[in-house]
């Protein structure tokens, strides 16, 4: 859960360590090295620079037209609360100038007006007017929303940044003063849960822009704002240099585990915002083991809690990996934020794989196809989608919480889902630290325009249908040479079937050269071609093939390329009116969208569909469907056996909704059996609790990308089967 002005305070699992601990960050080192902070090993580009195409243009555009492009409208944690509205500004910020959508592009303009034009005397944005209401932490997100806006439209710079200076003036000033705004003292009713004191890093990096780009005489004070919020934190007992050790990250967390940190560091929305802490420190330190500790904490999440679909298994808490355990859609969102934030600095290619896992599984399996509902968290196991008969399965979340609807349980899903694919687009391009080079980081079809170095005007098209095919197109233009450099995933083989070819044309000679060569990524998973001034064009040939992860238990996952792949459920959704996330009562219609588009949905399996099997996974069959088989693409019989290790999909051959059950026009066949499968708190109980019972004949079942079938097992017992008779029509 992130904490808005409305939601319960979570009791803490322990008492806060850390004590008043200093952590102050030497300035010395900034200043005499020339005012300069760490710098990335990858910059993404200034917002607007990157523009979607295909199928995420697709996916973009559904999303402003759906909940995240609504809400303004009717949603009364938008329009009515200074602390939710934040998350929903620094989402739609990049929405609105990723896609050019003017529609959306007013919504942010009048936001942005509004609180510009209405920042208080001493510097203050927002509406509290008390020292009791006022709290730091959700300012970040203001902020966060204001300097992608500043980047995007050059119009509005110099009002941002005033009104940010102001700000920190004031914010410097309070936080002098025993850490007003982000301790709670006395009366103080804002963040009583204590969010902020674990998201004290949040203000760096919008004042570390603010710092490197119009500082503006004020260095010192921006400086000490960033020392104070962490100090402040410190003092808490919300040190995450504390919690992302070997000794003291939880490897399992129940009831009975012993855990000595305060219960800020096992929230997963906490975690997944906690992995930029060291990160955050580092660029103003310089202090290399903050940036070790960073790749420490990304490997201890990995073991211990990443979940099959890339995000964090954390319902409000982590506990273990066990697939019935619920994770939190706010969680995706941040991961795919953090690991794209980490990349730039480390340039780890795992970590790369890590954000479009996140982006392309856990969260798009969350949101429904059309963007108009979602739910607070989902299973990896989940053979429905309604109100359970308990709520013991997980921590402080209720029964409804895997639920598809506007606000299934505590509404910060609500409003801060919108940022994840925006600014997933906006990082998916990014120059070389030296400013002369681009890199295509994460795949998604998109152009990116820039000017490398001083002069050198770039333009970068990709087309592609990746991740549901394997092949990416570009097209480029430069005023002059540069290195390009594309990201190969870490699951890509290398061999000769992963190929990459090029045609350039000298815009000084007019010499046309082509190429064709097999894929050879350098130690970091770059594949480099050099460009020359004119136009040239590239194409890569990713190839693959399915891969079998296993876990506990006698238990495994499938992975296809960047997807995970699940038991497709055929289900049946009976909507029904919104309900508020407290009471459970109908919402008014002045909450809901006036158009009718808001509704909760129950989902069930149909009469027949099987959910409880186990799995075979040396026999594994990649089927795609037949070309012009139209509305009839999601059954089995409109497929044909797909036997290349390179899969080429073309872009009429993606449907849209692409995270539709049927829609993804590449599905596996994988040899199951039915078994006996006990029902444990009203779900299917965790495979290696029971045992393995099968019954019936043996028959391949239909598994599809997780994102796209919300009803899903991903986690299956393993048994070794006799051959199975593969029959395309079963």
């Amino acid at each position: 859960m992130v904490v808005l002005g409305f939601c319960v305070a979570l009791a803490a699992l322990a008492g806060g360590g850390g004590g008043a601990q200093a952590a102050a960050i030497s300035r010395s080192t900034y200043e005499e090295e020339g005012n300069s902070l760490v710098q990335p090993v990858y910059k993404p580009l200034d917002l607007g620079s990157v523009k979607p195409l295909g199928w995420f243009k697709d996916q973009l555009e559904l999303e402003a037209a759906g909940l995240s492009g609504n809400m303004f409208d009717f949603y009364r944690f938008v329009h009515d609360s200074s602390e939710a509205s934040p998350y929903w500004f620094n989402g739609l910020v990049p929405l609105a100038f990723g896609l050019g959508d003017e529609r959306i592009l007013g919504q942010v303009k009048y936001y942005l007006d509004y609180i510009l034009d209405h920042q208080q005397e001493d510097g203050w944005i927002g509406w509290e007017t008390t020292q009791a209401t006022r709290g730091l932490w959700a300012r970040c997100l203001v902020l966060l929303g204001l300097i992608q806006y500043a980047e995007a439209d050059p119009t509005q710079t110099d009002r941002i940044v005033d009104a940010m200076h102001r700000y920190v003036v004031l914010a410097h000033s309070m936080l002098q003063n025993n850490y007003t705004g982000l301790l709670v003292h006395g009366n103080d009713t804002f963040d009583t849960a204590g969010f902020g004191v674990g998201r004290t890093h949040e203000m760096h990096i919008p004042l570390q822009w603010l710092l490197e780009r119009y500082p503006r005489n004020n260095s010192e004070i921006i400086w000490e704002t960033m020392e104070l919020m962490i100090e402040g934190g410190v003092l808490w007992g919300a040190d995450w240099r504390k919690f992302w050790t070997d000794e003291a990250y939880p490897k399992v967390l129940y009831e009975t585990t012993p855990f000595n940190l305060s219960w800020v560091f096992i929230h997963g929305v906490n975690m997944a915002q906690g992995l930029r802490y060291p990160l955050s420190l580092y660029r103003n330190s310089k202090d290399k083991t903050l940036k070790q500790q960073t790749r420490k904490a990304v490997d201890l999440l990995a073991k211990y809690h990443r979940s099959l679909a890339g995000t964090i298994t954390a319902d409000e808490y982590v506990s273990d990996l066990n697939p019935s355990r619920g994770s939190e859609l706010c969680i995706a969102a941040e991961v795919m934020f953090s690991s794209a934030y980490i990349y730039q600095y480390l340039g780890d290619n795992d970590i790369a794989d890590w954000a479009e896992q996140a982006a392309f599984n856990a969260f798009p399996v969350s949101v429904s196809g059309d963007w108009w509902s979602h739910q607070y968290v989902q299973q990896e196991n989940q053979p429905w989608s309604r109100n359970l008969s308990t709520d013991d399965l997980w921590w402080d979340v209720n029964s409804y919480a895997n639920v598809f609807g506007l606000e299934p349980n505590y509404p910060c899903c609500t409003v801060n889902h919108p940022q994840a694919y925006p600014k997933f687009l906006a990082n998916s391009f990014a120059t070389t630290s030296d400013g002369k080079g681009l890199a295509h980081v994460f795949l998604v079809p998109g152009t990116a325009a820039t000017t490398l170095g001083s002069d050198n005007s770039v333009l970068v098209s990709v087309n592609t249908t990746y991740p549901f095919g394997h092949t990416l197109t570009y097209s480029i233009s430069a005023s002059s040479p540069f290195d390009f450099s594309i990201r190969i995933p870490t699951w890509a083989s290398t061999t000769s079937r992963s190929t990459i070819a090029t045609n350039s044309t000298n815009s000084t000679t007019g010499v046309t050269s082509t190429t064709s060569t097999t894929l050879s990524p350098d130690a970091n998973g770059l594949q480099h071609v050099s460009v020359p001034a004119g136009t040239s064009a590239a194409t890569i040939r990713l190839s693959t093939a399915p891969r079998v992860v296993p876990r506990a238990n006698d238990t495994a996952a499938i992975y296809y390329g960047a997807l995970l792949y699940a038991l497709a459920i055929e289900h049946d959704a009976v909507a029904v009116p919104p309900v508020e996330y407290r009471s459970g009562k109908i919402l008014p219609p002045s909450t809901t969208d006036p158009h009718g588009h808001t509704h909760d949905y129950v989902l069930t399996p149909k009469r027949g569909s099987r959910w409880n099997i186990a799995i075979d996974p040396t026999q594994i069959r990649v089927v795609r469907r037949r070309r012009g088989s139209g509305s009839d693409a999601g059954s089995s019989s409109s497929f044909e056996e797909h036997v290349d290790d390179v899969l080429e999909v073309s872009n009429d051959e993606l449907e849209n909704p692409i995270w539709e059950l049927g829609a993804p026009p590449v599905e596996l066949r994988v040899a199951a059996v039915e078994i006996d499968w006990p029902i444990v708190m009203d779900t299917a109980a965790d495979p290696g609790t029971f045992d393995v019972t099968p019954k019936g004949k043996p028959f391949y079942a239909r598994f599809v990308p997780y994102g796209s079938s919300k009803l899903h097992m991903a986690l299956l017992p393993v048994v070794k089967l006799q051959d199975v008779d593969f029959d395309i029509s079963e």
